[in-house]
């Protein structure tokens, strides 16, 4: 299948980031801050954002960003290139700060609203963030200032009292003069879990972000009519890019969720006419499930766009049957690809339910081997991407730039296969990896956190398996003596860890974990004792 025809998605090869020749977009917008020009040019009056009982249009919208990035520049003296924290959840102010920072060229940093304070530090600190932005309700969790002396400022909003200076300082009127933007210069910093349980910073240029938003209008078939309901946090690359990004791009609106309930997104579906939106699979499974699915007016629903777990066959029949007008999508990609990779077209979810799709236009998807040579048609081995929306790599980190990515080809971690047709299947993931409804967990991260704790001696991490979120997070621990309970085990992790990361349960392992003769944890063996022990949510 071909997705673009000229001239409405022209390609051209290009050189980019020194040593890369990638399939580009001939015409692309040349900054995130053009994208929102071109809206409110189009449509000013229109719908740009909405969230609880803020409604913002384009021109509001606009009005409301050139005053963050004003008071940024002159308050805060934030020049391009410097790093603005943000963190916060899905509210008016987070959208503020990522348009107000595209605007001045600042580069910020989404940091998700379940990182706690360890975590925190640890990102303020490798990102030399001099200006941390974060909602009053999570200030709790922020790292005191002696913790972190690279943080110059501290601008709080929302409800709540929490020390630092009120967010309503960058909401006073005033103007500035837009810096000079190239594409290639950085515009967020996304955090993401390594195997070595250390986060590493990928960098989200503009380059990157003009193509998969590109991608994702065209792929999609978005308009300016769109309305696409953010259900997932606003910090990861689907909220920022899938959706955000990407209705800005179209001139649609973006209508938020503070957190997923079932209920709520039905209502807000039939309320504000959602014709969109990129939701993990448990959370189509839990709509189905509630009783207010059979009385909700969902017929605005046309794209059902979906990815992080393979969507249940039962679940595609049943939106098929009781959703008529819906048409669901799989989109395969990461936060290293800028989101979307590979797209199921259109019509294609029944007929190739086990695939991901084909590449998105300007991609370049491989199967290699553990020699890095490509595998003939057919054939397994780990996927690799390149193309135009693949980051240049990792903040301030060579050797995990080097070790993930060739020649601009990132490493995914993947094992699939591409059919004959160009149908890309995942068939599994690096082992050690946790995907619980649609957040990747690294095991290697919360093994580190766990042998913090005195009594514990050993541990293993792993997935258990789970009907609705795909899997959650188990630990087989060796401890000394009589040991911490599970609540203490949990509690000490959940002072380190975001919420999800959390073991929900723990078996205790009496003298040693399984091992082989390299001294390997063998961690298939702890998952087949799950198994065999019928442990399941």
């Amino acid at each position: 299948m071909v997705w673009l025809s000229e001239p409405e998605g022209r390609l051209r090869d290009e050189a980019h980031f020194g040593n890369r020749v990638v399939r580009c977009f001939a015409e692309r917008p040349p900054h995130v801050d053009a994208m929102l020009q071109r809206a409110v040019e189009t449509g000013a009056d229109r719908d740009a954002v909405v969230c609880g009982e803020i409604r913002l249009t384009y021109a509001e919208l606009d009005r409301r960003v050139e005053a963050v990035a004003a008071n940024l520049w002159n308050r805060f003296r934030v020049r391009p290139g410097e790093r603005v924290a943000l963190y916060g959840g899905n509210a008016p102010e987070s959208v503020l700060v990522f348009l107000a920072g595209a605007r001045i060229g600042a580069v910020v940093i989404p940091l998700s609203e379940r990182l706690r304070r360890a975590e925190l530090q640890y990102m303020l600190s490798d990102s030399g963030a001099r200006i941390l932005i974060f909602e009053a309700e999570l200030g709790q969790h922020v790292p005191e200032p002696s913790r972190t002396p690279g943080v110059e400022h501290r601008i709080v909003f929302g409800d709540g009292k929490s020390d630092g200076v009120s967010f309503d300082v960058l909401r006073e009127p005033a103007s500035v003069t837009r810096p000079a933007i190239a594409e290639e210069e950085i515009a967020y910093i996304l955090y993401t879990s390594g195997t070595t349980g250390r986060p590493k910073g990928a960098l989200l240029t503009h380059f990157n972000i003009a193509h998969s938003v590109i991608h994702y209008g065209a792929c999609m078939g978005l308009t300016d009519t769109d309305r696409s309901l953010m259900a997932v946090p606003i910090a990861h690359v689907t909220g920022l890019v899938a959706q955000l990004l990407t209705m800005v791009h179209v001139g649609g609106a973006t209508v938020m969720m503070r957190a997923f309930k079932a209920e709520h997104a039905l209502a807000m579906i039939t309320e504000e006419r959602i014709t969109h939106s990129v939701m993990v699979p448990a959370m189509y499974e839990l709509m189905l499930r509630h009783a207010d699915f059979a009385t909700s007016d969902l017929g605005s629903m046309r794209i059902g766009a979906f990815g992080g777990a393979p969507m249940p066959q039962a679940t595609i029949a049943s939106l098929r049957e009781r959703m008529p007008n819906l048409t669901l999508m799989n989109v395969y990609g990461a936060t290293e690809t800028t989101s979307p990779a590979t797209m199921l077209p259109p019509g294609m979810i029944e007929s190739r339910p086990g695939s991901v799709g084909i590449s998105v236009p300007c991609a370049d998807i491989r199967i290699m081997d553990e020699h890095h040579c490509e595998v003939p048609t057919g054939q397994t081995g780990e996927i690799w991407i390149g193309g135009p929306m693949v980051v240049p790599g990792y903040w301030r980190n060579a050797d995990a730039t080097a070790d993930s990515f060739t020649a601009g080809y990132w490493h995914s971690g993947d094992v699939g296969r591409i059919d004959e047709d160009g149908y890309l299947e995942v068939l599994d993931r690096t082992k050690d990896m946790i995907n619980r409804g649609g957040y990747k967990i690294y095991s290697a991260e919360v093994e580190n956190v766990l042998t913090q704790h005195v009594d514990v001696v050993e541990c293993a991490v792993v997935a258990r398996p789970c009907p609705v979120l795909g899997e959650r997070v188990h630990a087989f621990v060796v401890l000394s003596g009589t040991g911490a309970g599970d609540k203490d085990l949990k509690a000490f992790c959940a002072d380190r860890l975001a919420d999800y990361k959390v073991p929900e349960a723990f078996t205790r392992i009496d003298g040693a974990l399984p091992r082989n003769a390299n001294g390997k944890v063998m961690k298939e063996r702890l998952r087949a004792q799950l198994q065999d022990t019928g442990k399941s949510a």
